[in-house]
């Protein structure tokens, strides 16, 4: 049998190991290690198992996802999602539709302390579902737009997503954490704007709420420092090169770890469940690491991931017609994983089809291959790749994040919610081909910096 052929069934098994809800990353050391055994033999397979595990772990810049973790697990247990809230709703509550937007300004803000997309709507959903209910929003615009505004975790940053995106493609950490910001902005301005307009055509969907008195409207405003101070000091820190992000990720930690002491909103509990979750996160994430690895060696023997590059230089469609044939598959796939699944279960074919027709057709001149570097081109797929991701979390009939919130809004059908994600979709959807036409919104920051 062809070594294609081999992979291709083995991908087939992947497929049906995970529709039987086996862990994604059992199914993938499944799948790669007998995909491995069958090619090459068991003694080759043991000999990479060898030190495989350690190859991957040891890797120094890994180390910043269980930082990243801990720090949102600790920013989710002082309080600073309940304060980012109050002082959003000081700011926008006087509006139509205002608590909604607060949600949604909430929700960025955490996820600049959090960086994931499913603890961002569930720490907000707890905190501005009940807003939302007391004012009377309707449950369609109330569960839709935390379970939209959960979705800027994941790229915001500092986001983990992008730290293992970056490591997968050998991209540099501090250029997406970049190359984010501005994407990550325009999507806050454009779910906004949604929501500006939906309460205008649904009258009853979101009512005007009351004006804060400039004291009350001060004390909240003031609640949003500890978050614009751990933001500043991580993320600004990075930007400037005062220091790298594994660095910046600890001083992240520990930044939050005092304003909880000092506010008296952390306990032992509180720091045993904080590192009790990081432990099982970062054991999840580490355990899919060493699965794909395992397929990315088996894909690459079988020389699946080349057929399909030869493929796409073969097939006469245009680079652009290639990238959009991955981005759909990646909204397709993230109906049904989670992003971080898989994004270390795609990439690993996905990017080398990008590479080889940027790098066989790029000459340096615009329109060869996508116009741009090698480089470039590992930062604009990387942040395309993770707003389409955003667009599988609230798509139907598996969005992760509609689930996360239909388990807190119980009494809300789980169409409803699908319904009122549904003008976010629409503006994620121009915000993609916003940044399909405009690679330099995804670029400028990044060469700013560099430049610097």
């Amino acid at each position: 049998m062809a070594p294609v052929t081999i992979g291709l069934l083995g991908l087939l098994a992947l497929i049906l190991l995970i529709a039987a809800r086996l862990p994604i990353g059992y199914a993938m050391i499944v799948v790669g290690a007998g995909g491995i055994a069958w090619l090459n033999g068991p003694g080759i397979l043991l000999n990479q198992l060898k030190t495989l595990a350690y190859g991957q772990f040891s890797i120094y810049d890994l180390s910043v996802v269980p930082m990243f973790i801990l720090m949102g697990a600790l920013a989710t247990r002082t309080g600073l999602s309940r304060d980012l809230f109050r002082a959003a709703n000081a700011w926008f509550g006087w509006m139509r539709g205002g608590t909604a937007m607060a949600s949604i300004a909430a929700c960025a803000g955490f996820g600049a302390v959090c960086g994931s997309s499913l603890a961002t709507a569930s720490t907000m959903g707890k905190v501005a579902l009940p807003e939302l209910r007391r004012f009377g929003y309707s449950p369609a615009l109330a569960t839709g737009s935390i379970a939209a505004g959960g979705v800027l975790g994941i790229l915001i940053p500092p986001s983990v997503a992008l730290v293992i995106y970056a490591i997968i493609v050998e991209a540099n950490i501090v250029a997406m954490f970049a190359a984010a910001l501005i994407p990550g902005l325009i999507s806050v301005g454009m779910f906004l704007v949604t929501i500006a307009i939906y309460v205008r055509v649904f009258p009853g969907s979101g009512p005007v709420g009351g004006a804060e008195d400039r004291a009350a409207f001060w004390a909240a405003t003031r609640g949003v420092i500890p978050t614009l101070i751990v933001f500043g000091i991580v993320i600004g820190g990075i930007y400037a090169g005062l220091y790298n992000p594994t660095p910046a990720a600890a001083i992240g930690v520990f930044a939050v770890l005092v304003f909880g002491l000092l506010r008296r909103t952390l306990g032992l509990r509180d720091l045993r469940d904080s590192v009790l979750e990081t432990a099982a996160t970062t054991g999840m994430i580490y355990l899919i690491l060493l699965g794909a690895e395992l397929l990315k060696i088996f894909m690459s023997r079988a020389r699946v991931p080349q057929a399909a590059a030869e493929w796409a230089v073969n097939s006469g469609l245009t680079p652009m017609a290639v990238l959009l044939i991955l981005l759909l598959a990646l909204v397709l796939l993230g109906c049904l994983m989670d992003s971080l699944s898989m994004i270390l279960l795609v990439l690993p074919f996905f990017w080398p089809v990008l590479s080889e027709i940027n790098g066989g057709l790029y000459q340096g001149a615009e329109g060869s291959g996508f116009g741009m570097s090698t480089e470039d081109l590992k930062i604009w797929f990387g942040i395309l790749a993770l707003v389409v991701v955003e667009l599988g979390l609230i798509t139907p009939p598996v969005g992760m994040n509609v689930f996360v919130i239909s388990s807190l809004a119980r009494d809300v059908p789980m169409a409803t919610t699908f319904r009122g994600v549904a003008p976010f979709f629409g503006a994620e959807i121009v915000r993609v081909a916003i940044l399909l036409s405009l690679p330099a919104l995804s670029l400028w920051l990044p060469r700013v910096i560099a430049g610097g």
